[in-house]
């Protein structure tokens, strides 16, 4: 054995744990300057205004998951299956898994402490977001280098790998046959949308969307018809689309049925629970489609847990390294926001 103790940080958005969080969990989310960009005092205010006026709204969302978010729970699923992978991986390492959430308990600066309480000689930062985008893995990242001083590896983005891929593959492929296997399906591959500014100042969410999409339909009958789509716009600002109400809404004119794939989350919360699951179920059986189905997310499938296992054996080589799911730049120059810099 080795004196190396490596803690694994498993980067997520967070949620409310109960009733009583739902208002706090929105204003740290709308307080955050990645997320509204407005200088202080006013995004303070802002945020205020915005948790005032959408807590009612959302506390019914997360009564109907029973009071709280799932997110949490779902993660530390993933972190025991994963210490447990690399402890059969790698012999001469201790791993533990630290879920570091960016708007709820367990803070980021909860994670880092608690690392540092359990002697980590250093660290890994591993985002369960596979896709890099400026408002959740990078806002993350900033949260923890103000926490933290522990020497650290970074996997930056995952977005097309294989082991990732065919997680989704197998998730959607499973449900269709679950289902009867029916004729002529509609995949939807459904991500958290994004302001069409953020995209246009650089941020490389939406290509790299487009490059899980891309990876996933190859592994899929060659037959069906696939489309990338946005969920979960809020505000007046416009966003990047099609949106997936109108991708549903589409399917209706043309007589489709829909398989949803939540390609952009790795585990439950309440834009799959509630938006996916009962909001958009309701309209597609309003607008009679032949079938709606929706793929889980990755969650703690093996193969899911394979892609997470293998990118922390290439960060554990790579100490002090960024580096994406093959270690170099995968964004094309155009998206300056890439967090390798312009080395493509």
């Amino acid at each position: 054995m080795t004196s190396r103790r490596v803690a694994i940080i498993l980067f997520n958005l967070g949620g409310p744990d109960k009733q009583e969080s739902v208002r706090p969990f929105l204003f740290n989310l709308f307080n955050d300057k990645a997320i509204i960009s407005a200088p202080q005092p006013m995004r303070f205010l802002i945020a205020q205004l915005i948790s005032r006026t959408r807590e009612k709204l959302a506390k019914a969302n997360y009564a109907l998951m029973g009071g709280g978010s799932p997110i949490l729970p779902e993660t530390t699923k993933q972190a025991d299956a994963l210490e447990a992978a690399m402890a059969r991986r790698v012999s001469n390492v201790t791993f533990k898994c630290f879920p570091a959430m960016r708007y709820w308990k367990p803070f980021v600066k909860d994670a880092a402490q608690a690392a540092q309480a359990w002697g980590a000689t250093d660290a890994i930062l591993l985002p369960l977001y596979p896709q890099f985008s400026t408002t959740t893995t990078g806002s993350s990242l900033k949260e923890w280098k103000s926490h933290s001083d522990l020497p650290c590896s970074t996997i930056c983005c995952y977005p097309a790998g294989d082991a990732f891929a065919e997680a989704h593959a197998d998730a959607i492929l499973k449900t269709w046959r679950d289902a009867g296997s029916p004729a002529k399906p509609r995949v939807l591959f459904s991500a958290h949308g994004l302001p069409q500014r953020v995209i246009d100042a650089g941020d490389p969410y939406q290509w790299q969307v487009e490059q899980s999409v891309a990876a996933v339909r190859k592994r899929l009958p060659s037959d069906w018809e696939m489309r990338v789509c946005y969920q979960s716009r809020v505000g007046p600002l416009k966003w990047i689309g099609p949106s997936t109400e109108e991708e549903i809404h589409a399917a209706g004119t043309d007589g489709a049925g829909v398989i949803l794939s939540p390609i952009a989350f790795v585990s439950e919360h309440v834009e799959t629970l509630v938006e996916l699951d009962i909001e958009y179920a309701q309209l597609a059986k309003d607008l009679n489609l032949p079938f709606y189905l929706r793929a889980p997310a990755p969650g703690a499938a093996p193969r899911f847990i394979d892609a997470l296992a293998d990118l922390t054996e290439r960060a554990l080589a790579c100490p002090g390294k960024l580096q994406s799911e093959n270690g170099g730049r995968l964004c094309p120059a155009a998206w300056g926001q890439c967090p390798q810099g312009n080395t493509r």
